[in-house]
Protein backbone atom coordinates (compact mmCIF):
# COMPACT_ATOMS: atom_id res chain seq x y z
CA UNK A 1 0.00 0.00 0.00
CA UNK A 2 1.28 3.30 -1.08
CA UNK A 3 1.70 6.26 0.91
CA UNK A 4 -1.05 8.26 -0.56
CA UNK A 5 -3.30 4.81 0.64
CA UNK A 6 -1.62 5.26 4.42
CA UNK A 7 -2.10 9.09 4.78
CA UNK A 8 -6.34 8.51 3.57
CA UNK A 9 -6.31 5.62 6.58
CA UNK A 10 -5.08 8.15 8.91
CA UNK A 11 -7.56 10.74 7.32
CA UNK A 12 -10.44 8.59 7.87
CA UNK A 13 -9.64 7.88 11.39
CA UNK A 14 -10.06 11.09 12.08
CA UNK A 15 -13.27 12.25 10.59
CA UNK A 16 -12.21 16.08 10.60
CA UNK A 17 -14.51 18.95 9.73
CA UNK A 18 -12.98 20.12 6.69
CA UNK A 19 -14.47 23.70 5.65
CA UNK A 20 -14.47 24.85 2.21
CA UNK A 21 -15.00 28.33 1.36
CA UNK A 22 -15.14 28.16 -1.91
CA UNK A 23 -17.39 25.21 -1.99
CA UNK A 24 -19.35 26.90 -5.34
CA UNK A 25 -16.25 25.80 -7.30
CA UNK A 26 -17.66 23.03 -9.31
CA UNK A 27 -14.37 21.50 -8.73
CA UNK A 28 -14.32 21.90 -5.00
CA UNK A 29 -17.90 20.98 -4.56
CA UNK A 30 -16.77 17.41 -6.37
CA UNK A 31 -13.95 17.27 -4.49
CA UNK A 32 -16.10 17.41 -1.35
CA UNK A 33 -19.05 14.94 -1.96
CA UNK A 34 -15.95 12.06 -3.03
CA UNK A 35 -14.37 13.17 0.54
CA UNK A 36 -17.95 12.50 2.18
CA UNK A 37 -18.20 9.27 0.37
CA UNK A 38 -15.08 7.78 0.87
CA UNK A 39 -15.21 8.54 4.23
CA UNK A 40 -12.21 11.05 3.91
CA UNK A 41 -13.66 13.91 6.31
CA UNK A 42 -16.53 15.54 7.40
CA UNK A 43 -16.72 18.63 4.02
CA UNK A 44 -18.79 21.59 5.52
CA UNK A 45 -18.97 24.69 3.47
CA UNK A 46 -19.28 28.30 5.30
CA UNK A 47 -21.14 28.76 8.29
CA UNK A 48 -22.89 32.14 9.10
CA UNK A 49 -21.11 34.41 11.28
CA UNK A 50 -21.23 33.31 14.89
CA UNK A 51 -20.87 34.41 18.23
CA UNK A 52 -17.93 31.85 18.23
CA UNK A 53 -16.29 33.90 15.40
CA UNK A 54 -16.40 36.45 16.33
CA UNK A 55 -14.40 36.22 19.86
CA UNK A 56 -11.91 34.34 17.88
CA UNK A 57 -11.00 37.21 16.11
CA UNK A 58 -11.82 39.88 19.15
CA UNK A 59 -10.41 37.22 22.27
CA UNK A 60 -7.89 35.29 20.33
CA UNK A 61 -6.30 37.81 17.98
CA UNK A 62 -6.89 41.25 19.51
CA UNK A 63 -9.02 42.84 16.72
CA UNK A 64 -11.79 45.20 17.80
CA UNK A 65 -15.31 43.70 17.28
CA UNK A 66 -16.56 46.10 14.67
CA UNK A 67 -13.95 45.26 12.47
CA UNK A 68 -14.34 41.57 13.49
CA UNK A 69 -17.85 41.48 12.24
CA UNK A 70 -16.78 43.43 8.68
CA UNK A 71 -13.45 40.84 8.47
CA UNK A 72 -16.02 37.78 8.87
CA UNK A 73 -18.00 39.24 6.02
CA UNK A 74 -15.17 37.82 3.71
CA UNK A 75 -15.49 34.23 3.35
CA UNK A 76 -11.23 32.91 3.35
CA UNK A 77 -11.30 34.95 6.81
CA UNK A 78 -15.21 33.47 8.13
CA UNK A 79 -13.20 29.50 7.08
CA UNK A 80 -9.73 30.52 8.97
CA UNK A 81 -12.34 32.08 11.98
CA UNK A 82 -13.85 28.66 11.63
CA UNK A 83 -11.15 26.90 12.59
CA UNK A 84 -9.97 29.30 15.69
CA UNK A 85 -13.36 29.18 17.13
CA UNK A 86 -13.41 25.01 17.15
CA UNK A 87 -16.35 25.00 14.27
CA UNK A 88 -14.05 23.22 11.86
CA UNK A 89 -10.72 21.82 11.98
CA UNK A 90 -9.28 21.70 8.87
CA UNK A 91 -9.43 24.75 5.62
CA UNK A 92 -8.98 23.83 2.26
CA UNK A 93 -8.97 26.87 -0.01
CA UNK A 94 -7.32 28.08 -2.82
CA UNK A 95 -9.05 26.77 -5.46
CA UNK A 96 -9.90 30.48 -6.87
CA UNK A 97 -8.23 32.55 -4.39
CA UNK A 98 -4.38 33.61 -4.80
CA UNK A 99 -1.90 32.24 -1.91
CA UNK A 100 -1.67 35.46 -0.76
CA UNK A 101 -5.09 35.62 0.35
CA UNK A 102 -5.07 32.13 1.96
CA UNK A 103 -2.15 33.19 4.47
CA UNK A 104 -3.60 36.25 5.05
CA UNK A 105 -6.78 34.80 6.27
CA UNK A 106 -4.84 32.11 7.98
CA UNK A 107 -2.61 34.71 10.12
CA UNK A 108 -5.54 36.70 10.83
CA UNK A 109 -8.01 34.31 12.60
CA UNK A 110 -5.50 31.42 13.04
CA UNK A 111 -2.35 32.39 14.21
CA UNK A 112 1.15 30.89 13.65
CA UNK A 113 2.20 27.65 16.03
CA UNK A 114 4.01 28.16 19.15
CA UNK A 115 7.68 28.47 18.53
CA UNK A 116 6.74 29.02 14.81
CA UNK A 117 7.96 32.43 13.29
CA UNK A 118 6.96 32.41 9.51
CA UNK A 119 4.60 30.39 7.51
CA UNK A 120 5.78 27.91 4.89
CA UNK A 121 4.88 25.33 2.36
CA UNK A 122 5.10 22.04 1.16
CA UNK A 123 4.65 19.55 -1.22
CA UNK A 124 4.64 15.99 -0.45
CA UNK A 125 5.96 14.52 -3.97
CA UNK A 126 5.14 10.98 -4.53
CA UNK A 127 7.54 9.25 -7.32
CA UNK A 128 6.21 6.23 -9.61
CA UNK A 129 8.63 3.94 -7.41
CA UNK A 130 6.40 4.84 -4.75
CA UNK A 131 8.68 7.31 -2.87
CA UNK A 132 7.61 9.57 -0.99
CA UNK A 133 9.74 13.22 0.04
CA UNK A 134 8.27 16.64 1.09
CA UNK A 135 9.94 19.65 -0.38
CA UNK A 136 10.14 23.13 1.16
CA UNK A 137 9.23 25.83 0.36
CA UNK A 138 7.86 25.54 -3.23
CA UNK A 139 4.91 28.01 -2.77
CA UNK A 140 5.33 31.14 -0.22
CA UNK A 141 8.57 32.46 0.77
CA UNK A 142 10.43 33.99 -1.95
CA UNK A 143 13.95 34.55 -1.08
CA UNK A 144 14.52 33.59 2.96
CA UNK A 145 17.37 34.13 4.54
CA UNK A 146 19.07 31.90 7.04
CA UNK A 147 16.59 32.71 9.90
CA UNK A 148 13.80 32.10 7.11
CA UNK A 149 15.37 29.15 5.71
CA UNK A 150 16.05 27.81 9.61
CA UNK A 151 12.60 28.44 10.27
CA UNK A 152 11.24 26.67 6.71
CA UNK A 153 13.57 23.22 7.88
CA UNK A 154 12.10 22.93 11.91
CA UNK A 155 8.60 23.24 10.34
CA UNK A 156 9.45 20.75 7.47
CA UNK A 157 10.93 18.65 10.02
CA UNK A 158 7.71 18.45 12.17
CA UNK A 159 5.78 17.47 8.81
CA UNK A 160 8.54 15.08 7.72
CA UNK A 161 7.95 13.10 11.30
CA UNK A 162 4.06 13.36 10.62
CA UNK A 163 3.64 12.01 7.13
CA UNK A 164 6.74 10.06 6.28
CA UNK A 165 7.53 8.65 10.14
CA UNK A 166 10.73 10.27 10.31
CA UNK A 167 12.36 13.30 8.99
CA UNK A 168 16.08 13.63 7.29
CA UNK A 169 16.37 17.20 6.67
CA UNK A 170 18.87 18.57 3.59
CA UNK A 171 18.67 22.10 3.22
CA UNK A 172 20.07 22.37 -0.33
CA UNK A 173 22.26 24.55 -2.02
CA UNK A 174 24.78 24.73 -5.23
CA UNK A 175 27.80 24.08 -2.62
CA UNK A 176 28.15 21.54 -0.90
CA UNK A 177 30.18 21.92 2.70
CA UNK A 178 32.24 24.51 3.00
CA UNK A 179 33.32 24.43 -0.86
CA UNK A 180 31.67 27.45 -2.15
CA UNK A 181 30.36 30.68 -0.78
CA UNK A 182 28.29 33.59 -1.47
CA UNK A 183 25.52 35.28 0.15
CA UNK A 184 23.37 32.04 -0.68
CA UNK A 185 25.27 29.12 0.26
CA UNK A 186 26.14 31.41 3.18
CA UNK A 187 22.41 31.42 4.44
CA UNK A 188 21.94 27.64 3.98
CA UNK A 189 25.38 27.02 6.44
CA UNK A 190 23.62 29.69 8.60
CA UNK A 191 20.54 27.69 8.93
CA UNK A 192 21.96 24.23 9.01
CA UNK A 193 24.21 25.54 11.66
CA UNK A 194 21.26 26.96 13.55
CA UNK A 195 19.22 23.90 13.30
CA UNK A 196 21.48 20.96 13.53
CA UNK A 197 19.97 19.33 9.70
CA UNK A 198 22.73 18.40 6.78
CA UNK A 199 23.43 21.31 4.73
CA UNK A 200 24.59 23.23 2.81
CA UNK A 201 24.18 20.17 0.37
CA UNK A 202 24.28 19.98 -3.81
CA UNK A 203 21.10 17.79 -4.34
CA UNK A 204 23.42 15.10 -5.58
CA UNK A 205 25.19 14.67 -1.90
CA UNK A 206 21.25 14.82 -0.35
CA UNK A 207 20.40 11.83 -2.01
CA UNK A 208 23.13 9.66 -2.88
CA UNK A 209 25.26 8.46 -0.23
CA UNK A 210 28.41 7.41 -2.41
CA UNK A 211 28.38 10.85 -4.02
CA UNK A 212 27.84 12.52 -0.56
CA UNK A 213 31.33 10.61 0.73
CA UNK A 214 32.97 11.57 -2.26
CA UNK A 215 32.32 15.15 -1.33
CA UNK A 216 33.25 14.85 2.21
CA UNK A 217 30.16 15.34 3.74
CA UNK A 218 27.06 13.95 5.79
CA UNK A 219 24.05 12.87 3.08
CA UNK A 220 23.08 10.28 1.04
CA UNK A 221 19.48 9.60 2.33
CA UNK A 222 17.30 12.86 3.04
CA UNK A 223 13.60 12.29 2.38
CA UNK A 224 12.87 16.32 3.25
CA UNK A 225 14.28 18.87 1.21
CA UNK A 226 14.60 22.79 1.76
CA UNK A 227 15.13 24.48 -0.73
CA UNK A 228 16.87 28.24 -0.80
CA UNK A 229 14.80 30.11 -2.96
CA UNK A 230 11.21 29.87 -4.00
CA UNK A 231 13.06 29.76 -7.54
CA UNK A 232 14.68 26.75 -6.88
CA UNK A 233 11.82 24.82 -5.50
CA UNK A 234 9.05 26.23 -7.42
CA UNK A 235 11.42 24.78 -11.01
CA UNK A 236 12.25 22.13 -9.27
CA UNK A 237 8.52 20.18 -8.41
CA UNK A 238 7.67 20.88 -11.99
CA UNK A 239 10.43 19.75 -13.27
CA UNK A 240 10.27 16.29 -10.62
CA UNK A 241 6.24 16.32 -12.23
CA UNK A 242 7.18 16.80 -15.87
CA UNK A 243 10.07 14.80 -16.33
CA UNK A 244 9.82 11.99 -13.71
CA UNK A 245 5.85 11.50 -13.45
CA UNK A 246 6.13 12.26 -9.70
CA UNK A 247 2.23 13.58 -7.97
CA UNK A 248 3.47 16.79 -6.48
CA UNK A 249 0.15 17.27 -3.43
CA UNK A 250 -0.47 20.23 -2.04
CA UNK A 251 1.02 23.22 -1.64
CA UNK A 252 0.14 23.01 1.78
CA UNK A 253 0.98 25.36 4.27
CA UNK A 254 2.70 24.66 7.80
CA UNK A 255 3.77 26.51 10.47
CA UNK A 256 0.15 27.69 11.45
CA UNK A 257 -2.10 26.67 14.56
CA UNK A 258 -4.29 24.33 12.99
CA UNK A 259 -4.01 22.30 9.38
CA UNK A 260 -3.99 24.78 6.32
CA UNK A 261 -4.10 23.95 2.67
CA UNK A 262 -3.59 25.95 -0.13
CA UNK A 263 -4.66 24.59 -3.41
CA UNK A 264 -3.10 25.45 -6.83
CA UNK A 265 -5.73 27.17 -8.69
CA UNK A 266 -5.38 24.63 -11.54
CA UNK A 267 -6.08 21.95 -9.40
CA UNK A 268 -8.59 19.03 -10.65
CA UNK A 269 -10.97 17.15 -8.34
CA UNK A 270 -8.35 14.20 -7.81
CA UNK A 271 -5.66 16.98 -6.39
CA UNK A 272 -8.05 18.80 -3.95
CA UNK A 273 -9.09 15.25 -2.48
CA UNK A 274 -5.81 14.22 -2.32
CA UNK A 275 -4.49 17.36 -1.00
CA UNK A 276 -7.35 17.21 1.62
CA UNK A 277 -6.38 13.80 2.68
CA UNK A 278 -2.60 14.66 3.22
CA UNK A 279 -3.86 18.36 5.16
CA UNK A 280 -6.32 16.12 7.53
CA UNK A 281 -3.39 13.37 8.25
CA UNK A 282 -1.85 16.52 10.07
CA UNK A 283 -4.33 17.35 12.07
Amino acid sequence: MGILDNLKDAARAKQARVVFPESDDPRVAAAMARLADEGLCVPVGLADVSAAQVAALVTGRGVKETLARRMLGKPLIRAAAMVAAGEADVMVAGADAPTRRVIEAAGLAIGLADGVTLPSSFFLMVFPNGRAMVWADCAVNVAPDADGLAAIARASAVTGRALLGDARVALLSYSSGSSGAGDSVDAVRAAAEATGFSGPLQADAALNAAIAATKGVQGGDANVLVFPSLDAGNIAYKLAQELAGAQALGPILQGFAAPVCDLSRGASVDDIVAATAVTVALA
